[in-house]
């Protein structure tokens, strides 16, 4: 005897959705997969990758300065535990790609036309991003912070500590340069439209040192530099949305 449509239907549902988790925990092996083997692979350098990721503020100590371990286990799992950030960081690309690969069957093709490219984009933010923060931030924040020690106080950093610090600043402008990325979307989504984003410029031009002052350390410096360059980015986003929704067809 076949079963009522109604337990088809059902059946189906079940059956869809077990489907769905199988694919899912596919794409999270591999992610994690991908995550863990490079975590081995740079295992063996973690205390020349921690070294790296603390020479922005090793090269400002003042002579005779030197970083600290407050904590008994805090040399050993400290470098690996910056090994490890790194190793996320590095196979960022893999993991959002199966985080595509998960979602694109559900998406229209024109959907997939627009998300590609804004994935790629997003994950080249990101990194320029971190570097940013490396490469320009890092050496003018510690610079003002270890110059600013009062007299007769000595600026010695506990690595676990200075770890915490500087994973929240790499991931604070990460997110801060994907600002145009968020501007596109909300254009092409109908949320907002381009003149609406640009009328309010100055609450924009406000609120990113707003940001800037909530994210990074109490200095005016840091402050600067996150918000500078998410206003910039701001003003990039509208222009790029100008580009995309010029040749969006009105259906869309």
């Amino acid at each position: 005897m076949s079963k009522p449509p109604a337990d088809q239907e059902e059946l189906l549902k079940e059956e869809s959705l077990l489907s769905h988790l199988i694919e899912m925990r596919s794409r999270l092996l591999k992610g994690g997969a991908v995550i863990l083997v490079i975590f081995l692979a740079l295992a063996p350098f973690s205390d020349f990758i921690f070294t790296s990721v603390a020479s922005p503020l090793m090269e400002q100590l003042p002579e005779g300065s030197t970083m600290i371990a407050t904590q008994v286990a805090s040399p050993f799992l400290t470098p690996f535990k910056t090994t490890m950030f790194v190793a996320l960081f590095l196979s960022m690309p893999v993991v959002l790609y199966q985080v595509w690969a998960f979602a694109a069957p559900g998406l229209y093709k024109k959907e997939k036309r627009f998300a590609v490219p804004l994935l790629i984009s997003s994950i080249v933010l990101f990194y320029l991003g971190a570097l940013f923060a490396y490469w320009v931030v890092f050496p003018l924040m510690f610079a003002f912070f270890t110059s600013a020690a009062p007299t007769g106080v000595s600026v010695m950093t506990d690595i676990a500590s200075y770890l915490e610090f500087v994973l929240v600043l790499f991931f604070a402008f990460g997110l801060a340069f994907e600002v145009p990325i968020a501007t596109v979307v909300l254009v092409w989504s109908g949320l907002t439209t381009i003149e609406t984003l640009a009328k309010n410029r100055a609450y924009v031009f406000l609120g990113t040192f707003v940001i800037g002052m909530l994210i990074t350390p109490p200095d005016v410096i840091s402050q600067t530099l996150l918000a500078v360059p998410v206003y910039l980015l701001y003003e990039c986003g509208i222009l790029l949305s100008k580009l995309l929704t010029k040749n969006k067809p009105p259906d869309e």
